[in-house]
């Protein structure tokens, strides 16, 4: 073998030997491509590239809670947009190399990877869709309770895979929420309470504003109605009078009118009954006549017209014995404030009872079939005031049997009683006015009372049998 030669410069040492450049070993581009298929970097794993292996799961991390978090069709495309770019910067430095090379073995693992990847995000994305089916059909037949139970199959995968998916089953679940309170307002309302009915339907308008939500709606509201009539005809009453008054909105909470134009008649009939076995009898003719007032034409209108003349009665009756309760003399009272009871017997031709009431000294001594304490069964109002001197019967002289030198000159008066005569029935002041009582006068001998000083005897009234009283009010109890 030859010795090599060398050759020198003219001047100074040798020249030393170029070192060697360092190239990067061969790389498969489409190894690296598939790699960053898996959206995990591994393509830039095969090339070396460690830190962009790093920056590739962070950015796939960021951009799968984003998407999770917003539920956002932008955020879908640019995690799409973040795949494809990540797959063609892959190609593209591993395509920059010198030398390029197939491996096999990266490119079987690498598409296995990034088809196992794609299989999990289609497979979790096609369960999203199936179950927002299922809760769409849910809702449409208005069963919340399935809607519910099925967006909880939701899990931490289908979200994010397929958050836009699954995003509008929260507002179905938020919505049946609402209507599950909108629910214990309208149990509550049942007790009649204005304000839980008024909360419940207000709720029920809410969710009904958004689309969609027509047969959930409508599911909560027909429970409600299909629980009228309630136990409790007054409640129901209450319920079917706020329904029937209530606005009518034009949309499927207008159903309530029929209910209450079904339930409400009948209610009222039974809530009248009620009241008028409470003695409430203002409560229960308020009821009758809304009866009658609302739907003339229902077949309970004759109950209805009953219950009116009955209750009024009742309330009649109760005013009248209130005020004889309250009458002392004949300027109180009923007899300064008659009124009318229209249950009492007629004013008749022939004899008539009578209330009797004011200063009794004389008629408290009238037969006792004339006069009664039951306003059912008087048929007259007899006032009495306090006796006054009537009509000039006779004068007499009398003497004094301690001084003869003065005799008395008394006359006796008939006893003028002043009346006010109602007719029970109607509260009308009838006649007479007065009667005056006819009795015995001038007797043999006048007794009187005196204080020390001998005054003499006044003028008297005649003296008064039962029979005289009798004569005397027999015109006013005789028609």
């Amino acid at each position: 073998m030859d010795s090599p030669t060398y050759e020198h410069a003219p001047f100074g040492p040798p020249d030393e030997p170029p070192t060697p450049l360092r190239t990067r070993p061969p790389a498969d581009p489409v190894a690296a491509a598939l790699g960053n298929a898996s959206l995990f970097g591994i393509g830039y794993l095969l090339l070396g590239h460690w830190w962009l292996a790093v920056f590739a799961v962070v950015g796939t991390v960021w951009l799968l809670n984003v998407a999770a978090s917003t539920a956002d069709t932008w955020a879908e495309i640019l995690l799409v947009a973040w795949w494809v770019a990540g797959m063609a910067h892959g190609w593209s430095l591993a395509h920059g190399r010198t030398e390029h090379v197939v491996r096999r073995g990266q490119r079987v693992g690498t598409l296995a990877v990034a088809l196992a990847v794609l299989l999990t995000a289609v497979l979790l994305r096609v369960d999203a869709h199936g179950i927002e089916d299922r809760v769409n059909e849910a809702r449409e037949r208005g069963d919340c309770e399935a809607a519910v139970a099925a967006q909880d199959e939701v899990g931490f995968g289908q979200r994010l895979a397929g958050a836009t998916v699954v995003e509008p089953g929260k507002a179905v679940v938020e919505a049946c929420k609402q209507l599950e309170r909108a629910a214990s307002r309208l149990a509550a309302g049942r007790s009649g309470s204005v304000e839980d009915l008024e909360r419940g339907f207000g709720i029920l308008a809410g969710v009904l504003r958004e689309p969609g939500n027509e047969q959930t709606v409508k599911t909560v509201l027909d429970a409600f109605l299909d629980g009228l009539p309630t136990q409790d005809s007054c409640n129901t009453a209450d319920i079917t009078e706020w329904l029937r008054d209530r606005e009518p909105t034009r949309d499927v909470l207008d159903r309530s009118a029929d209910t209450a134009t079904r339930t409400e008649p009948a209610a009222l009939v039974g809530c009248g009954d009620d009241l008028m076995a409470e003695d409430d009898w203002q409560e229960a003719r308020t009821r009758y006549q809304l009866l009658l007032d609302e739907y003339p034409d229902d077949t309970r209108t004759e109950v209805a017209r009953g219950g009116v003349r009955k209750a009024t009665l009742a309330i009649e009756l109760e005013k009248v014995r209130g005020l004889v309760g309250d009458t002392y003399d004949a300027t109180s009272g009923y007899c300064e404030t008659p009124a009318k009871y229209s249950g009492a017997p007629a004013y008749r031709k022939g004899f008539n009872r009578a209330l009797f009431l004011g200063d009794t000294e004389y008629t408290g001594r009238l037969p006792g079939d004339w006069r009664t304490g039951d306003p059912t069964k008087a048929s007259l109002v007899v006032c009495a005031d306090t006796a006054e001197n009537g009509a000039a019967v006779e004068t007499c002289q009398y003497e004094n049997d301690k001084s003869p030198y003065f005799p008395y000159s008394v006359t006796f008066y008939k006893v003028k009683v002043p009346l006010k005569v109602y007719e029970l029935r109607t509260g009308k002041r009838l006649d007479p006015r007065e009667v005056q009582i006819s009795g015995g006068s001038c007797p043999s001998v006048l007794r009187y009372e005196y204080y020390g000083i001998d005054l003499g005897p006044g003028n008297e009234f005649v003296s008064t049998a039962k029979s005289d009283v009798r004569d005397a009010f027999w015109p006013v109890v005789k028609r």
